[in-house]
């Protein structure tokens, strides 16, 4: 399967003209009965090579962290039971601790660098390339947040939050730098999740841990996923056609940003409290689902709904159970949700239309088109 990026980069390379990709876009569309930006494309992986290839890579990033604490152990060895003090035990257990955790990542980040010059730059592998930017970012976190362990007096939480708060932000700093180089399109979600993670970290550094409930941390999770969602329609505004890089990016962001919303919502209903729901809140998590959909259908993107599933799966069973279904509360909740989801699926475009209708002209225009449409002769690999 090719993408819209192998095909604009055939175009770019005058392999195929842009009347020819228009064509070819406008001929899926008609095959398939749906627009092709309608469709999400989710290329996880070109061939059974790429699963081979990210195999690999994971088992080599495995040793590298391994050999990373294996040198850990030699630097700063594992404290005995023989030192002369509780707390001389106590700063050689948190010295072996910091090393082993900043080598790991260290030796992690530092291979998946020179292996995404290769898989990613050259050889334009999807899988292999999620790994490897994952890997860097994650690897450049724990280096820092290692180091940072290193000046955490008495283990405070608060000195603790603003080492996560300085770790994310230099990970944000080292998605930038990978984006520039290889531009991934996840990498953008990866730098999105960093800077939510400094922010709120901060916050709670600023008001001190302990002070905040769980309520409070949904709050502000759920604030961070309305700010990575708005960055994420501002990628898809600026492609509306969803032909270019710029629609796998938004793609990512809306992912990170959909569970980030819904779970913070959910929970404040008390989904997460099992069977102390109550019908009151069931009934309020589906009519938060069909707002879900709602907006799903307007900007023609399903993260919400996907994130959101268990949740209505589990107030179904709930309601069913409580109205005396008790035996088949399963089956009907299934068979309830998985005859709305294809029936939704198969009537996408026509429901689509009737939502997108009865929007304001000005927001329609920044829409994805409800109908098929004339793509542009030319577009950007951007």
């Amino acid at each position: 399967m090719y993408s819209e990026d192998d095909i604009n980069s055939a175009v770019a390379a005058g392999a195929m003209s842009a009347e020819a990709a228009a064509g070819f876009r406008a001929h899926m569309t008609k095959v398939r009965e749906l627009p092709r930006g309608s469709e999400e494309n989710f290329r996880l992986i070109n061939s059974f090579n790429d699963i081979f290839v990210a195999i690999g890579v994971v088992i080599l990033l495995v040793a590298v962290g391994a050999i990373g604490q294996a040198i850990a152990e030699i630097s700063a060895p594992y404290p005995n039971s023989l030192m002369e003090s509780e707390e001389a035990w106590r700063n050689a257990y948190d010295l072996h601790e910091v090393v082993q955790i900043s080598l790991a990542g260290l030796f992690v980040a530092a291979t998946a660098w020179p292996l995404a010059e290769f898989f990613t730059r050259k050889r334009r592998m999807a899988l292999p390339s999620i790994i490897l930017l994952l890997a860097f970012v994650g690897g450049i976190f724990f280096t820092c947040f290692g180091l940072g362990m290193a000046v955490m007096v008495d283990g405070s939480d608060r000195i603790g939050a603003i080492m996560v708060s300085a770790s994310a932000l230099v990970a944000a700093g080292a998605a930038f730098l990978h984006w520039r180089r290889f531009m991934v399109p996840i990498t953008v979600a990866a730098g999105s999740a960093a800077v939510a993670a400094t922010f709120i970290a901060l916050i709670l550094a600023a008001f001190d841990p302990r002070e905040f409930d769980e309520n409070i941390l949904f709050g502000l999770i759920f604030v961070a996923g309305l700010a990575v969602w708005s960055l994420a329609m501002r990628w898809d505004i600026s492609d509306r056609e969803r032909i270019t890089r710029r629609s796998d990016v938004a793609f990512w962001l809306h992912l990170l940003a959909a569970p980030m919303i819904a779970h913070p919502i959910f929970a404040l209903l008390g989904v997460t409290d099992g069977d102390d729901l109550g019908v009151g809140a069931a009934v309020g998590v589906l009519a938060v689902y069909v707002a879900f959909g709602l907006v799903a259908l307007a900007i023609d993107r399903r993260a919400l709904l996907v994130s959101a599933l268990f949740y209505v799966l589990f107030a179904l069973t709930f309601l069913f159970r409580e109205f005396g279904a008790v035996e088949l509360n399963f089956a009907l909740t299934a068979l309830l949700i998985g005859s709305a989801l294809l029936s939704l699926s198969a009537f996408w475009q026509p429901i689509r239309r009737a939502v997108v209708s009865v929007l304001p002209r000005g927001l329609q225009d920044k829409l994805p088109a409800t109908e098929d449409m004339p793509l542009p002769v030319t577009a950007s690999p951007a």
